[in-house]
Formats: C-alpha cells, sequence, structure tokens
C-alpha cells in the first residue's frame, strides 16, 4: 500500500499496471501478504487507536455543532468493544477463504483438440471511496490482494488520522510481501473523487460506503460502474403467527444492536390482527431500550397502555425515512400482500424479514420481495459478509448485475473465456458438405 500524493490519473494508471501482476501471485503469496498485514497491524494497535481517538475528538465536536451526524461518529469508532478484533480477525477469515481466482466455471469440447473453459479472474482496479469506518482500508486491502484485485482508497477527511495511521502500517507491511506497492494505494490528495471518477480508462469499478448523498453523487457522477446501495431501508413484518417471545429478540436486536448500520431495522409493519397480542409487547420492549416509535393511528391506538413511552404520530415521510438512530416508524397492514407491496414500493432492496410460523406465507414473501436480503424469522442484522461466512466485505449491493447482497471475494470477480485449440478456423465449421458440426460436449470441470 502507498500513500499517494500523485494525481488522481497517475495513481490509476500506477494500480492498473499493478493489478495485472497481482493478478498473476499464486494464492501463497497473496495468502502470505494477508498474514504480513495482520501481525503488522496487531504489533500497531495501541498507535492507531490513539490516531483514531484523535480523529473522534474532532468528529463529536462537529457533532456537538451539528455539521457531522452522531450515526457518522459512531461509525467512526474504532475502539469500539469488539470493532478492532473483529477487523483483525476478517483478515484471517479471507486468508482462509478458497481462492477465488482461477476457478474453472464451465468446460467444453468444441470440437477434437478444441476445448472452452469459463475462468474466474479479478475485475481488475477497483475504487473504494468512503466515509468514516477506518477499519474499511483493512477489509479493502485484504479482499483485494486475495481477490487479485488492485484498489484505490479515498477516505473522508473526518478520520484522516486513522486512515493514514492504518495505511503505513499496511504499507510497511507488504513491502516485505511479493503484492506490488501500487496494488493498494491510499489516495491522500484533497478533492480528488471527481478526478478519480473520471479515470474510466484505468479503473474498473467503483464501491462506495458512505451517506447516502455520498452514493448517489457517485452514481451520478461517473462511467464506471457503481456496486453499493444509497440507502438502507430495512422492514421487518410481524404477523399475527409470529412467536410473541422470539418476535421481541429479533427486532429489538435488529433496531437496537447497531442503529447505525445500513442493515438496522427502520420500519416495523404490523398486522392488524397481532395489534393487541404480540405487538404492545414489542413495542415496550423498544421503548425500554431507548426507541421512539412513529406510529399510524391503528398501532398507536394499540399501545395506550404505554404511557411513559416515547409514541408519536408517524408521517408519510417516516416511512420512506433511513433514520440510522433509535426512531422506529410503525405501519398497520392486513396481510402479506399489503406487506409486500408496502415494502416493494418504499424499501431500499437491502434487507427485509417476515417473522411467521406459516411457512407458505413466508415464501410468498421471500420470493416477492424485491431485496438482495429476504429472510423468515431472523433479524435484518445478519445481513453481513462475516456473517454470511464470506469474510469481510468491501459493501453490500442492491444491484442487479454482478453481484448482490454482501460482496466479499466472490463478489470482486469476473470471468474470463479460454480456448486451448489446434489452429482451427471457424469456415471449418457449419452445416453444409464438407463442413465439420460443432461437437459442444460439457465436460467436466473437476
Amino acid at each position: 500500500m502507498s500513500l499517494t500524493n500523485a494525481t488522481p490519473e497517475a495513481a490509476a494508471k500506477e494500480a492498473k499496471n499493478a493489478s495485472f501482476a497481482l493478478a498473476s501471485l499464486p494464492a501463497s503469496a497473496r495468502n502470505a501478504a494477508l498474514e504480513a498485514i495482520h501481525a503488522a497491524l496487531s504489533s500497531a494497535k495501541d498507535d492507531i487507536l490513539a490516531a483514531n481517538a484523535r480523529d473522534l475528538e474532532l468528529a463529536k465536536k462537529a457533532a456537538a455543532d451539528g455539521s457531522l451526524s452522531e450515526a457518522l461518529v459512531s461509525r467512526l469508532d474504532l475502539g469500539k468493544k469488539g470493532k478492532w478484533e473483529d477487523m483483525l480477525k476478517g483478515i484471517l477469515d479471507v486468508r482462509d477463504l478458497e481462492d477465488p481466482v482461477g476457478k474453472i466455471q464451465l468446460r467444453t469440447k468444441l470440437d477434437d483438440d478444441f476445448i472452452l473453459e469459463r475462468v474466474s479472474c479479478p475485475i481488475g482496479v477497483i475504487l473504494i471511496i468512503f466515509e468514516a469506518r477506518p477499519e474499511v482500508i483493512a477489509n479493502i486491502a485484504s479482499l483485494a490482494v486475495k481477490s487479485g484485485n488492485a484498489a484505490i482508497l479515498k477516505g473522508g477527511k473526518e478520520s484522516t488520522e486513522s486512515f493514514v495511521a492504518i495505511s503505513k502500517v499496511i504499507s510497511s507491511a507488504l513491502e516485505k510481501t511479493e503484492v506490488p506497492n501500487g496494488a493498494i494505494q491510499l489516495v491522500t490528495t484533497r478533492d480528488a473523487i471527481a478526478q478519480l471518477l473520471a479515470q474510466d480508462r484505468y479503473i474498473d469499478l467503483v464501491i462506495p460506503r458512505g451517506s447516502n448523498e455520498l452514493v448517489r453523487y457517485i452514481k451520478e457522477s461517473t462511467k464506471i460502474p457503481v456496486l453499493g446501495h444509497a440507502d438502507g431501508l430495512c422492514s421487518i413484518y410481524l404477523t399475527a403467527k409470529a412467536d410473541p417471545e422470539k418476535a421481541i429478540t429479533a427486532i429489538v436486536d435488529a433496531k437496537t444492536s447497531y442503529p447505525a448500520g445500513c442493515n438496522s431495522l427502520e420500519t416495523l409493519l404490523v398486522q392488524d390482527t397481532a395489534l393487541n397480542s404480540s405487538f404492545p409487547g414489542v413495542a415496550a420492549a423498544l421503548t425500554a431500550k431507548g426507541v421512539s416509535l412513529r406510529c399510524d393511528p391503528a398501532s398507536k391506538a394499540a399501545l395506550a397502555s404505554l404511557t411513559d413511552a416515547n409514541i408519536q404520530d408517524a408521517t408519510e415521510a417516516d416511512f420512506n425515512t433511513e433514520f440510522l438512530t433509535l426512531t422506529l416508524a410503525v405501519k398497520t397492514v392486513s396481510n402479506v400482500d399489503q406487506a409486500i407491496e408496502h415494502i416493494n414500493t418504499h424499501g431500499s432492496h437491502h434487507t427485509d424479514s417476515i417473522l411467521t410460523s406459516d411457512a407458505a406465507e413466508a415464501e410468498k414473501f421471500m420470493n416477492q420481495i424485491d431485496s438482495a436480503g429476504v429472510y423468515w424469522n431472523a433479524s435484518t442484522r445478519v445481513a453481513d459478509g462475516m456473517r454470511y461466512g464470506f469474510g469481510t466485505e468491501v459493501g453490500i449491493s442492491t444491484n442487479k448485475i454482478h453481484a448482490r447482497g454482501p460482496v466479499g471475494l466472490e463478489g470482486l470477480t469476473i470471468y474470463k473465456y479460454k480456448i486451448r485449440g489446434d489452429y482451427q478456423a471457424t469456415a471449418t465449421y457449419g452445416d453444409g458438405e464438407g463442413k465439420r458440426p460443432w461437437k459442444h460436449e460439457k465436460l467436466s470441470i473437476e
């Protein structure tokens, strides 16, 4: 990794050249680089957390005067319980995953001595633009190295000291490995985003990690394909057939375990026949955790006995809002069809869940909800690369091409077609007299 002050074009060109060398390294060399990164970060923990504490102090001051959101401050804190450990564990988890490069996906015999293969390969150069989240550098560096991709990272100013501290450690570690120095770069040039987004000659994919405004700006400002999501407006549909006690556990986790996460619960849909059964217990558990409920008239009436709870009237805008705080919109629906219609209309196609004991109802919900993740009796917070067993992730995609949901190693590879022949010419093949037919025999990929 290099901390570069080069122009965006020069950085992109260097990354492109480095990507060819990185893509040809054996898995053993790429895994050795990950071990070196892990060891170096482990040794530098105190220095990195000290740098992060300085960023966090400034960010809290900015949040106090309203110039920075509390959600962003929460994402910035690398000293939060378990966050440092998860970052380091993610590196080794990626190391231990199967090599995604060079996997044969199909093999076809076109003719004698004429074999077609489809083989996985790196995408090339990936540009990651992110706000806060200093652990992103370690996550992305690990995934990029393992998948054979070069990566250019551009972080937000609110966590500059954290980024620089982590980058210096990773850079020093990679100098002792076979990974080219230009394969992982942290761009430090100010106001470089617009110029980086213009480098479609060298950069193959952009992955934004940050606010809705950032993601929308990037999608509107580049010709390079963008993988990501603008909103994480996730919903849970609480039916009358849900287990009341288990529903409380799942919903409270989805809303309160990490409210600033893109997979946290933002809208609770309640079946009308559950308003006087399981819903009051769910609401009481949520408000006890400090959650503010924005309720439609029917759900608010069902909570008349919760006199000390923070319950307000919902507006239409609440059902289109990613709060990223301890605020939850609540809406009453009559059946699964209304729940599906609401989520497909107001949701962000990220992650949505149904709580029910009715298997047919659950399958209908999962089949008809147009989201990257659809769950039956599970918290939306399960939407995560490590929880899926993909290792650490570069982000969650709501796209419908190439990769969807948590994007780990597989999402950072594409494929190419390889043919091994014996100087065959296409004019030899066809249906007419003297022509050879294509054999198109499917061969084992083992």
